[in-house]
């Protein structure tokens, strides 16, 4: 299986320092390990720091020590303890793992365009699929009919991405409990990758984690990297209430990377415990920079045309001029510009969805 990305990375010289100016990142703003440790001493919490520059190197339990898992708990409902939690040295690991364990034997459904782990994990873990394709004048939004047609005898497993990437957009709880209600029906488990939940524009606008949602069947992982910008602690999670589906998830795991490193997930602790002050901080970079955004793209209408994202830190945007999204990219790769063309949300890409991804999560 393909990378769709791989050709992106060649093409902005990813290898060689990358281009001047990427509109290809999709995080918050990047933590500082200083920042990390001034906002633990200011919250007085001594005591974390010393454990971070005294920890033992020895091997942490595998799926995460206990003293993280209760702090990722505590973003879900009071269904979900730390038991309900495990940890993966990334999201990405974590979707693959529960694709291995839960994809690998059934029929799934996905849908595209989309990050590509979301699109295709069950098919790389050797399962059948059909993918669905989303479309910007139905708002990205996922037509539950559609899902309906989708489902087969054997199909058990289904992976949704909300907030969407690579558009920004966000399903309403009516249509999360429709899809819930449709999967529950079928007996079919709902994957959520969830990497950009917290960073909604509005709060008001926040659905319910799938793993909260639906308790007999609801997976939801998340990662540090988004939200918080916490990309090099390489730390995901899966969390789920049926503690059978994390039995399966851990017996993969087993294969794989089973241990975080301790300073990662001292890290993880320590940002999880400042959340409030970092997402607040980190929202205020993506408000101020959709609003320059949005003058943009209200400027050269005549170019340029979107579906408004309301969550996260992407858009997706369509070049209404004569060039393809992989023309328009390289274009911008040559002057020092990184944008992220369709090909790296598909393996097809047809006119309604030639869009290119930009990120607006960084200071400018």
């Amino acid at each position: 299986m393909e990378p769709w990305s791989k050709k992106h990375k060649a093409m902005c010289r990813a290898n060689q320092g990358g281009v001047s100016h990427s509109l290809s990142n999709s995080f918050a703003q990047p933590l500082s390990h200083a920042e990390l440790i001034n906002l633990t001493l200011a919250r007085g919490d001594r005591e974390l720091v010393d454990a971070f520059e005294c920890h033992s190197l020895v091997y942490t339990p595998n799926g995460g020590s206990r003293d993280l898992r209760e702090e990722i708990a505590k973003l879900y409902g009071p269904a979900i303890g730390a038991d309900n939690i495990l940890v993966f040295a990334g999201g990405q690991v974590a979707l693959q793992t529960a694709a291995f364990a839960l994809a690998k034997n059934c029929h799934s459904i996905t849908f595209t365009p989309g990050y590509q782990s979301t699109v295709e994990s069950p098919a790389h873990a050797g399962g059948k699929i059909t993918q669905i394709r989303l479309r910007a004048e139905n708002g990205w939004q996922i037509d539950p009919a559609e899902v309906r047609a989708a489902i087969r005898n054997d199909t058990r497993y289904m992976v949704v991405n909300q907030p969407y990437n690579p558009a920004g957009t966000l399903m309403g709880p009516e249509l999360q409990a429709e899809l819930i209600a449709l999967a529950d029906a079928h007996d079919i488990r709902i994957l959520s990758d969830e990497v950009y939940r917290l960073l909604e524009h509005d709060p008001r606008d926040r659905i319910p984690a799938m793993a909260d949602a639906y308790p007999r069947g609801g997976i939801s992982v998340v990662t540090m990297s988004k939200p918080w910008g916490g990309c090099g602690i390489s730390i995901g999670w899966a969390a789920c209430q049926d503690l059978s589906i994390k039995q399966r998830l851990v017996d993969v795991q087993y294969f794989g990377t089973a241990c975080p490193s301790r300073a990662s997930e001292l890290q993880a602790i320590m940002v999880l415990r400042a959340s409030n002050t970092i997402l607040e901080k980190n929202l205020g970079i993506i408000r101020h920079n959709f609003c320059l955004l949005e003058k943009f793209m209200e400027r050269y209408s005549d170019l340029f045309e979107w579906v408004p994202p309301n969550a996260g830190a992407i858009a997706f945007i369509k070049f209404k001029g004569p060039l393809t999204s992989e023309e328009f990219g390289n274009n911008l790769a040559e002057a020092g510009i990184s944008v992220k063309p369709a090909y790296c949300f598909s393996d097809e890409v047809t006119e309604d969805i030639d869009f290119f991804r930009v990120g607006y999560g960084e200071e400018i």
